[in-house]
């Protein structure tokens, strides 16, 4: 069977793919979803282990189209404050709502629930799904001018014929592979530990983060009192974590964070995901580009890694629509060009500085400890550089 027509093909159904897909089928492009498995259904009973800082311009990406008010009205955790304090050099860095002219600074989010609310919203808009089906093998015309288009057979016999084609199929993404577009990948030896805990004291909506010498260690406030907990650890420790008793697991919690929201008790299984910064050296070949893990893979220290995804998204959203209005070629190659080059320097700064961000915390060395320390706490006295910061995180 063969698909003719397509505007664009996008492979990978998560967040960022099914983001990408509705909006620009919203601006009249036909548009198709390539996912291998239909994402789970969201629950309220059992809440995602995986969660995101979701930043206030996602959130107006997704009121845009149309699904906002739905994730926020399932389960959507408001933050009003943050806290970083740093083990070893002391010093303290604040953001409140209130001093930045906020009513919320975002969301803690799960990913499952994104995902529900954004298939639920793609037939309405056109968005034409194959599911299950992975990409076999790809060609293109004309790739080292950006001139023709893009044929993929599908492992479902599906030939699809488009204009333009969009890996957002992960950090292996296969597109990115059959397009010939390489990678830089530096594996941090370190893994993430998640889990559900309640806590003695309320979480306050304050997303807390304290810089441990064995990498940061975060509690992002989520629904009925709950954290959701992110624990960077070196590999052996991880494990080790990973495997203690539920009793002993708390107490080691409960004092890597200072018992900063008193006794910490875990109420999820645990889990881990290995930890990486894996950056592509081109965002585009031809008709192909790359967005989300695809394209970047950063530290989640700073919950940002759904948020560069979706920026990536809405960047395309507004180069397509503006050449809309202009009656101009939305798929031109300097067009796409210039939408891979603002978005490969922004994703490359923001993942190199959280980078400098857990090497520079993430030791015991006394020059750093001092020096970490001190930033710190010059950053919190200055409220315009706390704003600063603020702002760049979160888009605005």
């Amino acid at each position: 069977m063969s698909r003719r027509g397509l505007d664009v093909a996008v492979v990978g159904g998560g967040v960022v793919g099914a983001a990408c897909a509705l909006s620009l089928a919203k601006l009249g492009l036909e548009v198709a979803l390539v996912e291998g498995r239909e994402p789970a259904h969201w629950s309220a009973g059992t809440p995602d282990l995986r969660v995101y800082a979701f930043a206030p311009d996602n959130a107006a990406l997704f009121d845009n189209l149309g699904v906002w008010d739905s994730v926020r009205g399932a389960r959507a955790q408001a933050y009003r404050r943050m806290r970083v304090w740093d083990a070893s050099g002391g010093g303290e860095l604040s953001f409140d709502a209130d001093l930045l002219g906020r009513d919320q600074l975002g969301w803690i989010v799960e990913n499952n629930l994104l995902t529900d609310r954004l298939w639920a919203a793609l037939p309405a808009a056109g968005v034409r799904l194959h599911c299950p089906a992975r990409v076999e093998s790809m060609e293109q015309d004309g790739a080292s001018t950006g001139t023709g288009g893009v044929r993929l057979r599908l492992d479902d016999g599906t030939r699809l014929e488009t204009r333009l084609a969009i890996a957002a199929d992960g950090a292996d993404s296969t597109l990115r592979q059959l397009a010939g577009l390489q990678v830089s990948a530096h594996d941090y030896r370190q893994r993430g530990v998640v889990a559900f805990v309640e806590t003695g004291k309320s979480h306050e909506q304050t997303a807390w983060q304290r810089f441990l010498p064995s990498g940061p260690l975060a509690f992002l406030p989520f629904v009925e009192g709950r954290s959701s907990i992110v624990w960077t650890l070196p590999n052996e420790e991880a494990d080790r974590v990973l495997a203690l008793q539920d009793d002993a697991f708390d107490r080691e919690l409960t004092r890597a964070f200072e018992a900063r929201l008193g006794e910490v008790h875990a109420v999820s299984r645990r889990a881990a995901f290995p930890l990486r910064r894996q950056l592509a050296d081109a965002y585009v070949s031809g008709k192909v580009l790359l967005m989300g893990d695809a394209a970047h893979v950063v530290h989640p220290l700073a919950g940002q890694g759904v948020n560069l995804g979706l920026r990536d998204v809405a960047r395309l959203r507004n180069a397509i629509a503006d050449a809309q209005s202009r009656r101009a070629d939305w798929s031109s190659p300097h067009r796409l060009a210039r939408w891979a080059r603002e978005c490969r320097s922004e994703n490359a700064a923001a993942a190199y500085a959280f980078d400098g961000i857990n090497q520079a915390f993430s030791n015991d060395d006394m020059h750093a400890t001092l020096l970490r320390g001190f930033a710190l706490g010059m950053a919190g006295k200055l409220p315009p550089l706390a704003a600063l910061f603020w702002r760049k995180a979160s888009g605005l």
